[in-house]
């Protein structure tokens, strides 16, 4: 469409001048203007001026603020047009600004810039990942299979030689049957011969009686003795089976074992030095706890405060929830729906805030509930320390309100976790559970089956007893990320404990609570009762 300004009907002009096609324009005062006559409009003084390409006439936005200015300015820390009263005073007063246009130029290289990289060489790299999802899919079938397979053959394998065994056992069952009615056999043989003699004597004897031979019955010889002791007789030791008690676990080491799922993640590089984009000033003088709700909201919780507070990145107070008992909460987190959950170690209670509504999830029984994470799943875990003399702790999993999991010992039956308060806790990618054990001054990692994995208590060069871990979260790379509350720093950890640098030198101080957002950005809550998001 051809541009009005070069329209034979209607040649737009210099508003001082009446020279045509003038290529600026002032966007302030609504005037077009030559080249000739810039500098004469801006000699003045008495009124603001703002000169613009001609085709970027009426772009500049008004001041937000102040409805009578118009934005000329960039302010570089917030990120936002600004005017200059917005300059001069108030929050911007201090911050890095420049020329809006410029600004606008200097955003439109970037924007090239990205566009290219986007289309050139990040898109296709997900493009390529997206193909190997099926592949992938297909490997884990093939693998699974080929497990399954492996296990039959075993299964069968051992169902084979108890089958030979029991059938052995059996065998031997029907010899001795054997022997044993051989032997009856025997015994009924020797009776039956001599029980033959004895009726034949028995006749002979009566004959005798009743003859009057006295030839025969003075020759009369007594066979009774012979016949008095029966054949000899046997006793039977019958056999019998004595079932052992099935042992699982030696029937589990007979058939093999099963190695866990390892998932290892590629780690990119980490910048040189992390930068400080938002510095957040919350109501709490003493902050304990952050929980992102989104990449640019965010819950609270402070010392000695029984409110919790939504801020967004500018600092705005959004949402505040007093607890349903009154009693400052423990810890928070963000459940994978969005919804708010705390901790009551006064009550013993887990709590849902959905809506305007608090619901108690879970009242515990002769255990304290302490800090609190949502998982990829949706379930909870829970770290709780008793309420006797016992001391123990232990890290509870549960699916709504239903108990799943319970991890609190090692292999050797040794607790896994210290007994005390400040323990903090983060699912990791790989889904190992990470807790930031402050009075063992260590990190625990176990694997998703409650198996120790690691335990991190700082890398080589630093003396144990300074490193004090509190807060703990994990990136999307399965990196760990604890907060070192003595020393001001944070740690860098990969999943299998390996040390990887300190974020430091970056203003933090005493930092406590941790998390990330979708993008592993790094909010950290500050003993100051400041919240500063890192990169």
């Amino acid at each position: 469409m051809e541009d009005p300004m070069y329209s034979l009907q209607d040649v737009i002009r210099c508003n001082l001048c009446e020279t045509p096609v003038p290529p600026k324009h002032c966007d302030i005062c609504h005037i077009h203007l030559c080249e000739a006559c810039v500098g004469k409009h801006l000699s003045d003084q008495s009124k603001d001026h703002y000169i613009v390409p001609f085709k970027q006439r009426g772009s500049i936005p008004k001041c937000p603020n102040h409805s009578t200015k118009t934005c000329t300015i960039f302010c570089q820390d917030c990120n936002v047009s600004i005017c200059k009263i917005c300059s001069s005073f108030g929050e911007h007063a201090e911050h890095k600004t420049e020329d809006l246009l410029k600004a606008m130029a200097e955003k439109k290289e970037l924007i090239r810039k990205d566009l290219q990289e986007l289309e050139e060489s990040i898109y296709p790299k997900y493009q390529e990942a997206a193909t190997n999802i099926p592949v992938q899919r297909a490997d884990v079938n093939k693998r699974s299979q080929k497990l399954t397979t492996a296990l039959d053959k075993q299964g069968e394998a051992l169902h084979t030689e108890i089958d030979t065994i029991i059938q052995g056992m059996k065998s031997d069952i029907d010899v001795m049957d054997a022997q044993h009615i051989a032997a009856i056999d025997e015994q009924e043989v020797a009776i039956n011969k001599t029980s033959t003699k004895i009726k034949k004597v028995i006749l002979d004897l009566k004959r005798l009686l009743d003859t009057s031979d006295v030839c025969l019955v003075s020759e009369y010889t007594s066979r009774t003795e012979e016949f008095r002791s029966l054949p000899a007789q046997f006793q039977v030791t019958s056999p019998t089976f004595t079932p052992q008690e099935i042992n699982r676990e030696q029937i589990h080491q007979q058939i093999g074992s099963l190695s866990e799922l390892v998932i290892t993640y590629l780690v990119p590089t980490l910048l040189d030095e992390p930068r400080i984009l938002t510095d957040i000033q919350t109501e709490c003088t003493t902050l304990h706890s952050v929980s992102c709700l989104s990449d640019s909201e965010l819950w609270t919780r402070g010392y000695n405060d029984n409110i919790l507070r939504l801020y967004n990145l500018q600092g705005e107070l959004l949402r505040s929830v007093q607890t349903k008992s009154g009693n400052e909460p423990w810890d928070i987190a963000v459940t994978r729906s969005g919804d708010l959950v705390y901790t009551d170690d006064r009550d013993r209670s887990i709590n849902l805030v959905s809506g305007t509504q608090i619901q108690t999830l879970i009242t515990l029984r002769g255990w304290i509930p302490l800090c609190l994470c949502s998982t990829s799943s949706g379930d909870l875990l829970v770290i709780m320390t008793s309420d006797d003399d016992n001391k123990q702790t232990k890290v509870v999993r549960y699916s709504g309100s239903t108990k799943k999991q319970t991890i609190q010992w090692d292999d050797q039956g040794k607790p896994l976790y210290s007994y005390g308060y400040t323990k903090y806790l983060s699912e990791n990618r790989n889904s190992d559970i990470c807790v930031a054990d402050s009075n063992a001054r260590a990190v625990v990692v176990v694997s998703a089956a409650g198996k120790l994995r690691f335990r991190y208590t700082g890398p080589p060069s630093t003396p144990r007893e300074s490193f004090l871990p509190d807060g703990i979260t994990t990136d999307s790379q399965a990196n760990i990320l604890t907060a070192d509350l003595n020393n001001h720093r944070i740690h860098i950890i990969d999943q299998d404990g390996l040390f990887l640098r300190f974020l430091h030198n970056c203003g933090l101080q005493i930092p406590w609570g941790l998390c990330v957002d979708s993008r592993d950005n790094l909010f950290v809550a500050e003993l100051t009762g400041k919240v500063k998001k890192l990169q």
